[in-house]
């Protein structure tokens, strides 16, 4: 030990700068030590999570050519000219015209609404109340009213009649010129019948079960009967002594429900039903008025899914018309997509179709003949709308690349196409009333967001409202990069995403975790920030890992043929082309080829079971979240779709029915399942796990109770923990 009491003088000062010396590096280095993230900080539902989110603007809308912009006190209009900004509605002003009509209190103007157009009125709920507020005399009114408990609460265009669902029943509210409230109006039925809500278990791009006519004077609604589908016995644990909890879920080659399409007359209070076909094992889906609102459009699709009709019913008498389409293929088309009438011309339409192996465009007329506007190996997103004269549509797209969504114009009497918003990248793009202007909303692998008012017509100045700067500045963040590589077929291109550490050193070698989804209706490598990685993968890599995702076959945004070449033997193909993934990172020579991991959820659940399963020599860990473990006990219409069904092929069912190769199982598996799931009942995991125990394997089990098919909220950051402890203990 230094007696300091004996040292003096210049000793004293070399011993001083000797521990100087030391000491000041070692707080230079804490000094210059970066933060790294938890999940708090990455994982949605952490506490964390929105200050490492990139900034934005929410609910930015119009109301007409006017950008509307709300906040929690404030709401402004922004002019799209110039960009100023206006102060047109504070919430105190609003909440005094409630608190004077005895309404509750507004705690943001997030949930206020404009609506027919009109800059000066704002409509909003107030528990049970439909309320107009006026910007210019401040004053609010009581327009109609609905149950508190209401749900499914759907406004007709330009008018003050609405529909809202209660349990099982549809009522509706209808509000005269006088402003005399006809309410309760009821369309209901015994168990097992539900009316005004989705049908087919949201398949075919079914979000809702209302659809009123232009005119406001009619509805046109679904009723399901479900009184013939079995019930599958979920459990409610919160209940003193747990209790049956039934949900109607129609398995593949089972008898699935009926669905009939009812039009509610608002002024007779009459109801009609469409005479459709038989609706034993037929579809109805997107449901459309005629401009007029005399007539409804339907497409029908048979119980194969491998011929839709668009059909004209008239909506007076429910009596069928005319064919106008048919299409047929030999694996399944799939509508999605109601059809658009063109502004102004009663007898023009627009019908999105994959004929041609990707999602076009074809201008129709109601005699059924036709052009196709858009064309070529990409395929459209979406349509956004026409501009005031109809002559020009705006639609998103895959053109520019099938890593973007981009927004387009085209011409419906010339076919000319424009590019709209001019950055590679995703777009998220609201279009004003007239289609003079949008909000640009975007993102690309270095871009964390930019919002823009910009002119459609490419003139004019560009208004940002936010460039938002990097969220992870002064972190040390992992790397992000995009290739291809080829499918199993040897000749398609497969994009993969590949996350790095942040202090990479290609001279070590690094444990891999593949993060796979594959199934339809999906697609993760996109240019949005950091390339489509999510927190989860940005965790993962700080903590030493290469994250590595690729779409394969049979996932979306690349066409028809890329799509179903999946048909009949799910999980097959796309297990292929995810081992030409695991080719690719065997090839790297920074790649540990013996400590490879896999995780994913729902479709990815049974693809990270299959993989491990069928390559148990290349998969040392695996996470499966919600797996689909027999497609035989998943729902009709998606199951049917892409495997017939078990009647018709045997073959592929026992193909691809992972209970059949449990067996198989080396490495370490944690099956992951919520208790309430109503997408994938639980009994594919407790099936699956039964059959491993039978085996003599032992993969690891999860249950969350209360959750359905993924798990949400504050919950999240748990579950993430848990999937990460695996892979840290076992790989």
């Amino acid at each position: 030990m230094i007696n300091l009491n004996a040292i003096t003088g210049n000793k004293m000062k070399r011993i001083l700068v000797c521990l100087m010396a030391v000491i000041l590096p070692l707080f230079g280095m804490i000094a210059q030590e970066k933060k790294t993230l938890t999940l708090e900080d990455l994982i949605p539902g952490g506490e964390t999570f929105y200050k490492y989110y990139p900034e934005n603007i929410y609910g930015l809308g119009w109301c007409g050519d006017v950008c509307i912009k709300p906040d929690i006190d404030t709401l402004f209009a922004i002019n799209p000219v110039n960009g100023k900004e206006n102060a047109i509605l504070l919430r105190e002003d609003l909440n005094s015209a409630l608190e004077k009509i005895g309404l509750e209190k507004v705690a943001s103007l997030y949930g206020v609404e404009f609506v027919y157009g009109n800059i000066d009125e704002v409509r909003l709920l107030r528990k049970g109340n439909v309320c107009k507020y006026n910007l210019k005399t401040k004053e609010a009114v009581v327009l109609s009213k609905y149950e508190e408990t209401a749900q499914n609460i759907d406004f007709a265009p330009n008018s003050n009649n609405l529909a809202y669902t209660k349990g099982s029943s549809l009522y509706i509210v209808s509000v005269d010129e006088s402003g005399n409230i006809k309410n309760g109006e009821v369309v209901s039925d015994k168990d097992g019948i539900v009316y005004g809500q989705v049908v087919h278990r949201n398949e075919f791009g079914i979000s809702k079960g209302t659809f009123w006519s232009p005119d406001a004077s009619k509805i046109a609604f679904y009723k399901m009967d479900e009184s013939m589908v079995t019930e599958y016995p979920l459990v409610d644990i919160d209940a003193r002594i747990a209790k049956e909890a039934p949900i109607r879920y129609p398995m593949a080659g089972m008898t699935s429900h009926k669905v009939y399409v009812g039009v509610y007359d608002v002024n007779t209070r009459n109801v009609v039903y469409l005479k459709t076909a038989d609706p034993t094992d037929r579809y109805f889906t997107n449901i459309s008025w005629s401009p007029d609102s005399k007539k409804i459009y339907v497409i029908e699709l048979n119980r194969d899914q491998n011929h839709s009709q668009l059909i004209r019913y008239d909506a007076l008498t429910g009596e069928q018309e005319a064919i106008v389409i048919e299409e047929r293929h030999e694996k399944y088309v799939e509508p999605q997509n109601p059809i658009t009438f063109v502004p102004g011309n009663d007898n023009k339409f627009i019908y999105q179709s994959q004929r041609d192996g990707y999602n076009h465009l074809y201008l129709y007329d109601i005699d059924g003949s036709f052009k196709q506007l858009t064309s070529g190996k990409w395929l459209v997103n979406e349509i956004l709308g026409f501009d005031a004269k109809g002559s020009t549509l705006f639609y998103m797209s895959t053109e520019n690349s099938p890593l973007d969504a981009c927004l387009y114009k085209v011409n419906i009497k010339n076919g000319k196409r424009e590019m709209v918003t001019k950055e590679s990248g995703w777009h998220k793009v609201s279009l004003s009333g007239t289609g003079k202007y949008i909000v640009d909303s975007y993102s690309s692998k270095d871009v964390p967001r930019v919002i823009d008012i910009e002119r459609t017509d490419g003139k004019g100045k560009v208004i940002n409202l936010l460039t938002s700067k990097n969220p992870y500045e002064g972190i040390d963040m992992p790397t992000v990069e995009h290739g291809t590589i080829k499918a199993a077929d040897d000749t398609t291109d497969l994009y993969y995403l590949l996350v790095k550490p942040f202090d990479f050193d290609p001279s070590k070698k690094y444990p891999v975790v593949i993060y796979v989804y594959g199934g339809p209706h999906a697609q993760l490598v996109t240019n949005t920030w950091r390339g489509g990685a999510s927190g989860w993968d940005s965790y993962m890599a700080q903590n030493g890992y290469i994250v590595f995702t690729l779409d394969n076959r049979g996932s979306a945004n690349r066409g028809l043929e890329f799509e179903n070449c999946t048909f009949r033997n799910l999980g097959i193909e796309e297990c292929k082309d995810q081992m030409k993934g695991v080719e690719f990172l065997k090839s790297l020579p920074y790649v540990d080829q013996n400590r490879i991991g896999v995780h994913g959820w729902s479709y990815g659940g049974h693809m990270t079971t299959a993989l491990m399963l069928r390559h148990n020599d290349v998969f040392k860990v695996g996470v499966a979240g919600g797996p689909v473990i027999d497609w035989a006990l998943y729902e009709v219409m998606y199951g049917e779709r892409y495997m017939d069904t078990p009647q018709d092929n045997p073959e592929g069912y026992e193909a691809t029915n992972l209970n059949n190769l449990a067996e198989n199982l080396k490495g370490k598996l944690m099956i992951i399942h919520d208790y309430n799931d109503k997408t994938c009942v639980p009994q594919h995991t407790l099936q699956f796990m039964k059959t491993c125990i039978e085996k003599r394997v032992y993969p690891d089990l999860f249950i969350y109770p209360g959750h359905d098919h993924n798990v949400l909220g504050r919950d999240r950051v748990h579950l993430h923990h848990k999937i990460s402890t695996y892979f840290f203990e076992n790989l």
